[in-house]
């Protein structure tokens, strides 16, 4: 499959997507939920920016404000009402991320006397870190496309309230983390446990956003100094590999990001950067090509699309040291030279899982199904990655 023809199936995609979960349809319930939705975002502002049709741009901006009006609300279900961060209705709008976002889940968050059921626990609602940097991406996106300092002041806000709210020290050397889950209202941890790669992502993110804000330098913008060197401290001696292919994706995605922040003098820290390019490779070695030929009921799509972007990360993360070879002296390309050529190996993977879970969203399989809309958006963003992928 072409370019073309991939952007215009990701646009087919997209527009099913969004009539399905009431974002272009408002006599369809909305469907809103925070990692589907960050994705989403940049697939449609990668449409727009590939046939300049305002139609998605318009998709895109009123995706966003669907996201806080909704996810930076308390639940309907719930006795409480109104904005996360307790502002006022009028501070809340000029400011809809200050109380995070919750996740959307179906079910309501445990509540502060019930007891932990880690089955139930993936099944409930509050706010997980990993899910609010990807819609820190999103927003540094659609400032960077419309050319609007709000999105990214809304991306910025957002980090230092969930830096606040998932930080935390622990041990005799006071050694941080970040909770893995919090509550709705940032007030309790749910589940106490630290994502593997959350403050990689996190401060990759927070780079890029001090990257972006560069391109509006008259407007003043949150700072985000003290998060960068906590989390930076966090990933110190760290080990990233994983076996969990939409894991391995998501290292791929940050080394692709950090490797054009280093481009642009926005990111330092070349040892963290060959870290992650090392264990990356360890992991897509250990994992294998071989779980792409098992049978769908014991596959799930979004995990390994999850990984098919990655992949396509690698590709570019390539490209974009062909094009600047001589970043930091030329020697960080010498270094990447065979490891990535070592990952790009793997990149036939990427074109077999989009096959095969085109072929089950044809066929309208259960396994397609059983979670569409994570696995439409996913998929459109593995067949036109280019906002997604992008850091500046």
């Amino acid at each position: 499959m072409d370019k073309e023809e991939s952007v215009t199936l990701a646009g087919e995609i997209m527009l099913d997507f969004a009539a399905q979960t009431g974002v272009s349809r408002e006599d369809k319930p909305q469907r809103r939920y925070l990692w589907t939705d960050a994705f989403a975002v940049c697939n449609f502002l990668e449409l727009y920016h590939h046939s300049q049709d305002e139609k998605w741009l318009l998709l895109a901006l009123r995706l966003v404000d669907q996201v806080h009006q909704t996810l930076g609300r308390h639940r309907p279900d719930t006795a409480k009402s109104g904005w996360l961060s307790g502002l006022s209705e009028e501070a809340g709008e000029r400011h809809p991320t200050r109380g995070g976002l919750r996740i959307g889940k179906k079910m309501e968050e445990r509540a502060p006397d019930e007891p932990m059921d880690e089955r139930l626990e993936w099944e409930r609602d509050g706010q997980y870190y990993h899910y609010l940097t990807k819609w820190m991406r999103a927003l540094t996106r659609t400032s960077r496309v419309t050319g609007e300092a709000c999105y990214l002041r809304w991306g910025m806000e957002l980090a230092q309230t969930a830096h606040r709210a998932f930080r935390f020290s622990d041990g005799p050397d006071g050694a941080l983390g970040l909770h893995w889950k919090m509550s709705g209202d940032l007030r309790r941890s749910l589940v106490p446990s630290v994502g593997q790669h959350d403050p990689l992502d996190g401060l990759v993110t927070c780079c890029e956003m001090v990257c972006a804000a560069r391109h509006f330098p008259d407007q003043e913008l949150p700072e985000l100094g003290r998060e960068i060197g906590e989390l930076t401290q966090m990933c110190r001696s760290r080990d990233f590999s994983t076996s969990d292919s939409l894991g391995i994706g998501g290292i791929l995605v940050d080394a692709c990001r950090t490797g054009e922040l280093i481009i642009n003098e926005a990111f330092q820290d070349l040892a963290l950067f060959q870290c992650m390019v090392n264990d990356a490779l360890l992991s897509l070695e250990d994992l294998g090509p071989g779980f792409i030929d098992q049978p769908a009921k014991y596959r799930l799509a979004f995990r390994e699309l999850g990984l098919s972007i990655g992949l396509k990360g690698t590709a570019r993360l390539a490209r974009l040291f062909e094009e600047y070879p001589d970043v930091r002296g030329g020697e960080l390309a010498e270094w990447l030279q065979p490891r990535l050529e070592a990952m790009l190996w793997f990149q036939k993977m990427s074109g077999k899982i989009e096959r095969f879970w085109i072929e089950e969203k044809r066929k309208g399989t259960e396994h397609w199904r059983s979670h569409g809309d994570i696995n439409m958006v996913m998929l459109a963003t593995s067949l036109a990655p280019g906002q997604f992928l992008r850091a500046n």
